[in-house]
């Protein structure tokens, strides 16, 4: 078989990836909606809403009331895309589409290669198709590998889609997906390139084991039943069960993931999250549950799309490429 896998599953998620980037962006933001806002000084007043007319006299003449703030109303995913519209310009949308080729490229490409190597490998000599559990073990053990290789584009992707967020005297000014690992590895060490990649893995684990396992056994399905020949109807509803499935269930991990890579890290400065599981705690403590399912519109939006717009590729590339690759 060769790198033909690797090829056509890297071939596929840049263009999924690509394609579905500014649904990507409006889910991290909605997931960091409920963070503390970012410390400042001088910006403080300027950013908080319903402040005092009366400015700083207003403050000591009412102490009490000022304790009480009025939080941000939480947006949906058109009044976040509409907000990073308004605020930053379209170009916004786009904020960490390099990070996302890169991290395709690394991530997707070792995923789904390696998926085809493990599913060839176990299914029998005689034929027949693989059984679900040995589909979930393969897109397991290749999501977490896939997932081991991309973790620094992962964490630059991240921070590149949140930068608008952030005031701007704070931001980092990514100039690109290369220059924020740069930046990153100067500043803050080699390691944490890796942050969050607990996270990273198991998410990509779960991601992996739903997509491609539950896309060939809905494909399968579908085929025997004879509901549809195998065509871009078929590929089209197998994925479309994909995403919906991956979205479910990756949801929770993803929103810590991203909230653990996001987080400034100020030399001498406690971190807000010590890992995965004091983020987690924290946010469902401050939060709620449900915190843990923020950004899943946008997640299913964009999950839905990015699962179909890949496997449709996927099987269109599959026909393209020489089968001796």
């Amino acid at each position: 078989m060769g790198v033909k896998g690797f090829v056509e599953g890297g071939i596929a998620s840049i263009v999924a990836g690509c394609s579905t980037h500014p649904l990507d962006l409006i889910k991290v933001r909605m997931q960091l909606q409920g963070e503390p806002a970012p410390a400042t000084t001088a910006m403080r007043p300027a950013l908080a809403f319903n402040a005092p007319a009366s400015g700083v006299g207003a403050v000591s003449a009412f102490p009490h009331q000022h304790l009480h703030h009025v939080a941000p109303p939480r947006l949906g995913p058109l009044g976040v895309g509409m907000q990073i519209l308004r605020s930053e310009g379209p170009s916004a949308l786009f904020a960490g589409v390099s990070a996302t080729m890169l991290r395709q490229t690394l991530y997707s490409t070792t995923r789904m290669g390696l998926y085809d190597v493990l599913k060839t490998k176990w299914t029998s000599p005689e034929g027949g198709s693989l059984p679900l559990h040995q589909k979930i073990a393969a897109g397991l053990i290749a999501g977490g590998v896939g997932a081991a290789v991309g973790n620094p584009a992962d964490v630059a992707m991240v921070r590149m889609q949140a930068d608008g967020r952030l005031p701007v005297a704070q931001r980092r000014n990514y100039r690109g997906v290369g220059d924020a690992i740069q930046q990153m590895v100067r500043s803050e060490g080699v390691g944490n390139l890796w942050r969050g990649s607990s996270m990273t893995v198991n998410r990509a684990m779960i991601v992996t084991a739903s997509q491609l396992a539950i896309y060939d056994q809905a494909k399968e399905a579908i085929l025997e039943s004879g509901a549809m020949t195998d065509g871009l109807g078929t590929h089209v509803a197998a994925s479309f069960a994909a995403g919906i499935v991956a979205a479910l269930a990756s949801n929770p991990v993803d929103v810590i993931k991203t909230r653990v890579m996001n987080m400034k890290v100020e030399p001498g400065a406690a971190v807000p999250y010590s890992g995965a599981l004091d983020c987690a705690l924290k946010t469902v403590r401050a939060e709620g549950p449900m915190a843990l399912y923020k950004g899943f519109v946008p997640t299913v939006c964009r999950q839905g799309p990015f699962t179909v717009v890949l496997f449709v590729t996927l099987e269109q590339v599959r026909k393209i490429l020489p089968k001796d690759l």
